[in-house]
């Protein structure tokens, strides 16, 4: 698992991030922030397709008219499967099911698609844990 997520955090620079809206109580704002604050893209995913930290939102992933890398998926375990379903359908190179969210069936779908998934994490703790190396290392 550690080689998944050092590989998503340092190659995926696009990340569409499902159930970002403005509810600043959220954890998926917050993780948002968190990962704007170091260098990626986010894009909200919201069905209100709210603008969120700055970013246009969309209401599913089928509507950004540009390339994803990552999509984070800050939804409950029974709906995590249609939308790493929906990444493969986007050509994602990746899915990130954030902390409580795990769906294995979907795992084993997304990962035979040839996407790199991370279940049951948190990019903001992962980051600090296991972080992209410094250029040239």
């Amino acid at each position: 698992m550690d080689e998944a997520i050092r590989k998503i955090l340092a190659e995926c620079e696009t990340w569409a991030v499902v159930g970002l809206s403005n509810n600043t109580s959220r954890a998926a704002y917050g993780v948002a922030r968190f990962l704007q604050g170091h260098g990626k893209r986010i894009v909200p995913v919201h069905p209100a397709a709210e603008t969120v930290h700055g970013e246009q939102g969309y209401a599913t992933l089928a509507d950004i008219p540009f390339a994803v890398d990552c999509v984070d998926v800050f939804v409950r375990s029974e709906l995590a499967g249609d939308i790493a379903d929906q990444a493969v359908g986007i050509n994602a190179k990746a899915v990130w099911f954030q902390l409580d969210v795990v769906d294995q069936d979907a795992y084993a779908r997304t990962t035979a698609a040839g996407l790199t998934m991370v279940m049951d994490r948190c990019p903001a703790i992962e980051w600090g844990r296991l972080g992209p190396a410094p250029e040239g290392i």
